[in-house]
């Protein structure tokens, strides 16, 4: 919230602008003003504020930075689209496996990273979360995640399921990645399942998200299928596309509660860029209609 002192500021700012416009004359301030107005605006395209990409200063005291201050300044650089980040990143990751930690200023930029509309943003805070948690891309590491996902205690389990999907993201035995975390998809316990579920996202596996969505008998879980099918995780705009049709048939499932329907309307927004009523009939006629040839609504960073 703005503080009146804030207030007045403003005010005086404004007022200043005006009076230096009035001495322009008419058709200059009013020129001047609508130039001022549209950047001040948050309506509209994208406005860029630089050319985007890696200042010669910062790519010059790299080196002389720690590990942390490396990661944390292209961390948020990658997050706001400069160009170099993550060429800088994927160079120099390997080297800070074991040497940096997710502290709160890292990790509120990997939370943030992770949620990003850039794939190539969210693989980045993948690779520095690997590096954090000191995880070697190796057969080996995969082994020891394998055993500990299914006869560890949960605590255990959990992060050995996570480490998983991120390893396998990133090329490393993706397929052991993937049974393994399908394996956990029907434990009693419902943490194991939640974290397996979230794990999927990370993979290449719609199928099993939309099963549970449709299955588990946790709330919990079937949210959390939705929102790996609609947004979080790895999938690709295509391999969400490809969960509409499944989708629509959702829409008007009896066995389904309420609730889950509802998530059934969002995700559906959410992967097409669609705003229509949470209506079976509306959205099968939309889906008819368009043939099934639609481009969701993304935004260009360039």
């Amino acid at each position: 919230m703005v503080s009146r002192r804030g207030v007045r500021i403003i005010l005086m700012c404004a007022i200043i602008v005006v009076v230096a416009f009035a001495f322009m004359g008419a058709p200059t301030a009013k020129a001047a003003w609508q130039q001022v107005a549209e950047f001040l605006s948050l309506q509209g395209k994208p406005v860029p504020s630089s050319a985007n990409v890696l200042s010669e200063h910062e790519t010059e005291v790299l080196d002389s930075m720690t590990p942390q201050q490396q990661a944390q300044l292209l961390m948020e650089r990658s997050i706001n689209h400069f160009k170099g980040a993550n060429e800088e990143i994927a160079k120099r990751v390997d080297s800070w496996r074991g040497k940096i930690k997710l502290d709160d200023s890292l990790n509120r930029l990997f939370t943030t990273a992770l949620n990003s509309d850039d794939l190539r943003v969210r693989a980045a805070a993948i690779e520095v979360d690997i590096a954090a948690r000191d995880l070697g891309k190796n057969d080996f590491t995969v082994n020891e995640l394998e055993h500990q996902a299914q006869s560890g205690e949960q605590g255990v389990r959990v992060n050995a399921l996570w480490d998983l999907a991120l390893l396998g993201n990133r090329g490393v035995e993706p397929k052991r990645a993937e049974q393994a975390l399908l394996q956990s998809i029907h434990d009693d316990n419902e943490n194991i399942r939640y974290w397996a579920v979230e794990g999927l996202a990370y993979l290449e596996t719609v199928g099993p998200l939309l099963q549970v969505f449709h299955d588990d008998r946790s709330p919990n879980i079937r949210e959390r299928a939705a929102c790996g099918l609609a947004q979080s995780g790895m999938l690709s705009e295509k391999q969400r596309r490809s969960a509409v049709p499944t989708l629509l048939n959702y829409a008007d499932d009896a066995s389904l509660d309420d609730t889950t329907k509802k998530w059934v309307f969002q995700a559906l927004r959410d992967i097409t860029g669609q705003s229509l009523p949470h209506d079976a009939a509306a959205w099968r006629n939309w889906y008819r209609a368009s043939d099934g040839n639609w481009k969701p609504v993304t935004r260009d960073h360039e």
